[in-house]
C-alpha cells in the first residue's frame, strides 16, 4: 500500500511540473506574458518545465500547495552490528547495546530521512496566511513507514544475540510520522499553529549541528536524547501548540503539548492483580520556550524543554528464547512487579518503558568566517520519577502500549549533560567537509553509590558516551548530492549497559566504527 502511495506521489510531482509548465509558457502575444517582470517574490518561483525542475532548486508549488520530499540511501560497513529490520530507519552508526559483530550494510537515510510531505501557504487578507504542513518518513529500502517502535515489538521473545537492529523513536509507523499541523501566519505577529509538530529542541538542533542531525555522522540526530530534553520519544509532540516570532534580529518560540493518550492501570503493590489496579488518566503534558537572535555571522538559542510522564523504551520483551524475567516477558508488570492473575492487556505487540518526568535547558551558537561555520552547544537534562505514574496499557508514540511500566527507576534523580562541537568548511561551491564531536556524561544516581571496575556497574551507575565524525558531501546539481564519511563512537561506565536491571548486563561491545559512502536527491 505505501509503494503504491509513493508511486503516486511521485506521479503528482511529475503533474504539478507539467500544469506549470503549461501555465508559464504563454505566447508572446499573451497580455499576461507582455507585462514587465513583477518584484522579486518572497517565496522562490514554481518550477516551469521538467528540464528546470532537474538543473535547480525550484519548488513544485500548485495554487500554493507545494509537495517537496528526499531520498537517501548508502551502503556501509559497521565494526559492531546486527541484522537490518525493515521498520529502522536510521542506520547502524554509533554504538549499540546489542551490536554483536562487523556486517556490511545497506544504510537508510545517512544525511536526511527519505520521505514525502506536502505543504501550503495561502492568503486571507494583506499581512495573514493560512499555514498548512504534512510529512512522514519511511525506510528507503523496504518501503515501510519510519517505525522504530516496530523494531522492538518484532523481537519480542528472540534471545538477545538473534536480535535484528532495535531502538526507540518518536517516529512510530504513524501516517505522518514526522509532522501534521496547521494555523495562521501574520508578518507582523507571528505564527500559530496546532497538531504533531517537532518540539523546540528538534527544531534547534537541525539548525545548531554541524551535522544537521545526519543519522549517519550526528549522535544528537541519531539518538535524539538532546532534541527531545531527555528522552527521544519527545523529539515531536502530539495535540500541541506552537508559536513563534520574529523581531528584528532576535526571535522567540512557545509550545505546549496538550495530555493525551491512555495512562494504563496502575498499583503500588507487589502483589497486583487486575481487580486491584486504578485507571490512571490521560498523560505527557509538556511545554517549552526558546528565545534567539542574529548579530551580523553569529546567532544563538536557548531552549527550556519540561515533558511530564516521558516514556524511554528498553529492549524488547523476553520470551521463550531468551532469559527468564517475568516482569519483561509474557507478564504485565509495573516496576518490575509481574501480575498476579490474568493480564490487564495481552503482551503481543507491546513495549516494556522507563517513565520519567524530563526538565533541560540548551544553549546553542554558530559562528560564520569566511569558508568557515563554528558550531556549539551544550544541554542540561534533569531527569526524575514521575509525581503521576503511568500502569499496564499506558500509550507510547504511534499508539503502542506498555505491558511493562516502571515510575520508580531511578534511586535519585539522573543528570545527563551533552555537550557538542564542530565545524563545516565550504571547499568551493559545491563540496562541504563537516568534522563534528559529541559528548554525553550520566551522573551517578545509583544509591548506594557502589560502582567501580570492581565492584560492578549498573544502568544507574555514572558514564560517558562519545562520537567523532568526518564527512565530505557533493553537490552534483542543487538536487542532487552524493557523500562519504566515517563515525566512531564509544561507551563507558553505566551508560555501557545493555539491560537496566539486576547487576548489569554490559553491551556486547562498547565502540562502533561505522564508514559510509551513499548519494541523496531532494525536491
Amino acid at each position: 500500500m505505501l509503494k503504491k502511495w509513493i508511486v503516486a506521489s511521485l506521479a503528482v510531482a511529475l503533474m504539478i511540473a507539467s500544469i506549470t509548465a503549461q501555465a508559464d509558457t504563454a505566447s508572446p502575444a499573451d497580455p499576461q506574458a507582455a507585462q514587465p517582470a513583477p518584484a522579486a517574490p518572497s517565496t522562490p518561483a514554481a518550477c516551469s518545465s521538467t528540464q528546470e525542475f532537474f538543473a535547480t532548486d525550484c519548488p513544485l508549488t500548485w495554487h500554493g500547495i507545494t509537495l517537496y520530499g528526499a531520498y537517501d540511501v548508502g551502503f556501509g560497513w559497521v565494526s559492531h552490528g546486527m541484522p537490518t529490520n525493515g521498520h529502522n530507519y536510521e542506520g547502524e552508526s554509533l554504538v549499540n547495546r546489542n551490536g554483536n559483530r562487523s556486517r556490511y550494510l545497506i544504510e537508510p537515510n545517512n544525511l536526511q530521512q527519505t520521505g514525502v510531505g506536502i505543504r501550503a501557504k495561502e492568503k486571507i487578507v494583506e499581512g495573514w496566511t493560512v499555514v498548512f504542513n504534512a510529512s512522514t518518513g519511511f525506510n528507503p529500502q523496504s518501503f515501510e513507514m519510519a517505525n522504530l517502535a516496530a523494531t522492538n515489538t518484532v523481537n519480542n521473545g528472540r534471545a538477545r544475540q538473534n536480535y535484528s537492529f532495535a531502538g526507540d523513536g518518536a517516529r512510530a509507523g504513524q501516517a505522518f510520522n514526522d509532522e501534521i499541523y496547521g494555523g495562521i501566519s501574520s508578518t507582523d505577529f507571528g505564527t500559530l499553529t496546532f497538531g504533531r509538530q517537532r518540539a523546540l529542541g528538534t527544531d534547534v538542533m537541525l539548525q545548531y549541528d554541524p551535522a544537521g542531525g545526519a543519522y549517519a555522522f550526528s549522535f544528537i540526530g541519531y539518538n535524539g536524547l538532546m532534541a527531545g530534553g531527555g528522552d527521544t520519544q519527545d523529539t515531536r509532540w502530539d495535540n500541541a501548540v506552537k508559536y513563534r516570532l520574529t523581531y528584528g534580529p532576535f526571535h522567540v518560540g512557545a509550545m505546549y503539548k496538550f495530555t493525551d493518550g491512555q495512562g494504563g492501570c496502575y498499583s503500588a503493590s507487589s502483589t497486583w492483580t487486575a481487580a486491584t489496579c486504578t485507571q490512571e488518566g490521560t498523560h505527557n503534558q509538556a511545554y517549552g520556550l526558546d528565545v534567539g537572535g542574529t548579530y551580523n555571522k553569529f546567532s544563538a538559542d536557548f531552549v527550556y524543554q519540561h515533558v511530564d510522564q516521558a516514556i524511554s523504551v528498553v529492549n524488547p520483551l523476553l520470551g521463550p528464547e531468551s532469559l527468564t524475567q517475568p516482569y519483561q516477558s509474557t507478564l504485565n508488570s509495573i516496576n518490575t512487579n509481574p501480575i498476579t492473575g490474568a493480564n490487564v492487556i495481552s503482551p503481543a505487540n507491546t513495549e516494556y518503558g522507563i517513565v520519567t518526568n524530563n526538565s533541560a535547558i540548551m544553549g546553542t551558537a554558530k559562528y560564520t568566517w569566511d569558508a568557515f561555520k563554528f558550531f556549539v552547544g551544550y544541554e542540561h537534562i534533569r531527569q526524575m520519577n514521575p509525581n503521576n505514574p503511568l500502569g499496564v496499557g499506558a500509550t507510547a508514540q504511534g499508539g503502542y502500549r506498555l505491558s511493562g511500566v516502571e515510575d520508580n527507576n531511578l534511586d535519585s534523580p539522573k543528570i545527563v549533560q551533552v555537550w557538542w562541537t564542530g565545524v563545516k568548511y565550504a571547499l568551493g561551491s559545491k563540496t562541504d567537509i563537516t568534522v563534528s564531536y559529541y559528548h554525553e556524561l550520566q551522573n551517578d544516581f545509583r544509591i548506594p553509590t557502589t560502582c567501580s571496575v570492581a565492584a560492578g556497574f549498573r544502568s544507574s551507575c555514572g558514564g560517558t558516551l562519545n562520537e567523532v565524525s568526518l564527512y565530505v558531501d557533493h553537490h552534483f546539481t542543487k538536487r542532487f548530492d552524493a557523500y562519504a564519511g566515517v563515525a566512531y563512537s564509544d561507551v563507558s561506565g553505566g551508560l555501557a549497559i545493555a539491560i537496566p536491571h539486576g547487576p548489569g548486563v554490559p553491551y556486547y561491545h562498547d565502540n562502533n566504527l561505522a564508514p559510509t559512502i551513499g548519494a541523496r536527491f531532494i525536491f
